[in-house]
């Protein structure tokens, strides 16, 4: 076997001339706002023709980015919260986000508890954050946290988390007088 390599190395190296080695090492390209004559406004950069899409994955939509042109999050998720969209939420939250932040959100976990380094934070004390934070967060991880934008790869699932996530957190703060009068009725004859 060592032999049939040597072989295959000595003929396929012989191939090659000095000049062909001289030319894969010093590829001609062109770097990044540098100019270029052969193109009739002299960049060297080219505009993508409409429709590609980039390699490193599908084309975004601007509408659902967590910040806005001037670089500060958005406040609001940017598509309608609906009664599927908070159950979607909630499926994803429970199977990516609880494990260590809690069900509830409250940091309150099997894993969190087993954390020597830095347990997951009670999310219910980060209501002022805003939810395009929440949505960079899933996709960009933070501190110890990784990245989730391979296992919540669309962002319309990341914004029914982050919606979830705003419910749980007003329940968990929501104040009696808050509630619907029948529910309050139900709830006051319920803790008595």
């Amino acid at each position: 076997m060592k032999h049939c390599l040597l072989t295959m190395v000595i003929i396929f190296g012989g191939a090659c001339t000095n000049e062909e080695l001289q030319r894969m090492v010093e590829q001609p390209k062109n770097l990044p706002y540098t100019g270029n004559e052969f193109f009739e406004d002299a960049r060297a950069m080219r505009t993508p023709p409409p429709g590609t899409v980039p390699r490193e994955g599908h084309p975004s939509n601007r509408a659902l980015e967590p910040r806005r042109a001037d670089g500060n999050y958005v406040d609001r998720i940017p598509i309608p919260v609906t009664s599927a969209i908070l159950r979607a939420g909630k499926k994803r939250f429970e199977i990516t986000c609880a494990a260590c932040h809690g069900l509830l959100g409250d940091g309150n976990s099997i894993v969190a508890r087993k954390m020597s380094l830095r347990a997951p934070p009670d999310l219910h004390h980060m209501r002022d954050r805003s939810d395009g934070y929440f949505f960079e967060v899933i996709t960009q991880g933070y501190g110890v946290m990784p990245s989730y934008a391979t296992l919540i790869p669309s962002p319309e699932e990341r914004w029914a988390v982050v919606a979830y996530l705003r419910a749980l957190q007003l329940s968990q703060h929501a104040r009696l007088q808050e509630a619907p009068p029948d529910v309050q009725a139900k709830l006051l004859r319920e803790y008595r």
